[in-house]
């Protein structure tokens, strides 16, 4: 089962803000992610909050749920106005679950022009939705280009089927090119989604997997070492003996390996699991994330961060449609980021990207001091010796696959 939402303050029933989310609210940008908690099949990796039953009841069909989550935008739009941020632009959209294109392409446009009766849209606003590739149709993918959708990121997890059907991945491989051919024909760019490390997979299966993606010619791929989540029928089967457990130094190998495979593919790395053909295809909603941006969540279990308020929805589809049928707020709890800890995510966040973080954002010490750390981490290998005294650091390979370790370093006072 998805693991539990965190414990922290009740949320008002009305949803309302404190007025301090607008302090230097025109510095963010400001997103939408709208959660689709729908799948054809639960895969046995995922802890993700999504459900398969195409009839839920109480309102939580997915026959339901675009009015539900049309609900809860009109909710958005109406708590960020009494805010005072309900004036910005929206700069990315990102459609997530889940399978987004489970629903009808009418669904996800229902729920845009929605977004688009409350707020402006930037001129350069992207606009993504996941798919497997076995949910797609030329005719639904042109139907969201013509809306406004501007990038579609397929699931492909992996181009070899043992190692799918470890994930309970029930696409076939062979569709992805075809999937990748429509999205192209509707005028979208196109992102791949890959998981190295899956128990049985070799090296050179994955090697095979990321061969075949760079096949289709994406414009972005992510890839992702899997992570074993507790509560999941694949942690249950580790457990018991039936497959291997994943290892660290197998990881760090396939990363490697990706990393190498993908840049003299032409991608580079802008953020640790992400490489792009150039700036332009970078995922703009995710760096928002990585950058400390605003965004509200739409749909059960979403998470919304304004201002350095935190809140997330009740996450049974049920459940939330009950609160927002009710004229309420759907959020089960939030919390008040403090500066110290609003600094520690920032620190973690922006340290995964390419573009460096500013030597200026750690916490003050001594010039000779923080001259020594970073001397320290460059001696160690772990950022990049050009930038950091240009005022920035930026994570070597070695230093991507140790990224934990290095922030702790960074917050060490």
């Amino acid at each position: 089962m998805p693991s539990a939402l965190p414990l922290a303050d009740p949320a008002p029933v009305d949803g309302r803000l404190p007025r301090t989310v607008a302090d230097g609210a025109q510095t963010r940008t400001f997103s939408l992610y709208v959660h689709i908690p729908f799948c054809a099949v639960r895969c046995g990796y995922c802890d993700f909050n999504t459900y398969t039953a195409t009839e839920l009841g109480g309102g939580g069909s997915q026959a339901e749920y675009a009015s539900r989550a049309v609900a809860e935008v009109d909710l958005a739009a109406a708590v960020l106005a009494d805010a005072g941020v309900g004036d910005r632009p929206v700069h990315t959209v990102f459609f997530g679950g889940g399978t987004p294109t489970l629903l009808p392409a009418e669904d996800l446009v229902r729920v845009l022009d929605a977004a688009r009766a409350h707020w402006a849209f930037a001129d350069d606003v992207e606009i993504t939705t996941e798919a497997n590739p076995d949910s797609v149709t030329p005719e639904g993918l042109q139907r969201l280009a013509a809306a406004g959708v501007t990038r579609v990121s397929f699931g492909m997890q992996s181009a070899v089927p043992h190692v799918l059907a470890v994930l309970d991945r029930t696409h076939d491989p062979d569709n992805v090119p075809q999937a990748v051919a429509w999205a192209r024909a509707a005028g979208l760019d196109v992102s791949l989604d890959l998981i190295y490390g899956t128990p049985g997979e070799s090296l050179a299966d994955w090697g095979r997997s990321l061969d075949a993606a760079l096949a289709c010619e994406p414009d972005h791929i992510s890839a992702y070492a899997l992570i074993i989540e507790e509560g999941t029928r694949l942690a249950a089967r580790i457990r018991r003996g039936a497959v291997p457990d994943v290892d660290d130094d197998d990881h760090a190998a396939k990363y490697e390996l990706a990393d190498a495979r993908l840049g003299d593919a032409g991608l580079a790395w802008y953020e640790v699991s992400n490489w792009a053909r150039g700036a332009e295809h970078a995922c703009r909603h995710n760096l928002a994330y990585w950058r400390s941006g605003d965004w509200w969540g739409i749909g059960p279990g979403a998470h919304s961060h304004v201002g350095g308020v935190r809140w997330w929805n009740v996450k049974h589809p049920t459940a939330y449609a009950a609160r927002l049928a009710a004229g309420q707020s759907p959020a089960a709890g939030r919390e008040t980021l403090d500066p110290g800890t609003r600094h520690l995510e920032d620190v973690m966040l922006r340290t995964r990207l390419a573009e460096g973080l500013p030597v200026a954002a750690l916490a003050p010490l001594p010039g000779d001091e923080r001259r020594r750390e970073v001397a320290a981490l460059i001696a160690d290998e772990l950022v990049e010796p050009g930038p950091a005294f240009a005022g920035t650091l930026r994570l070597t390979r070695r230093g991507r696959l140790l990224a934990d370790a290095v922030v702790r370093r960074l917050l060490t006072d």
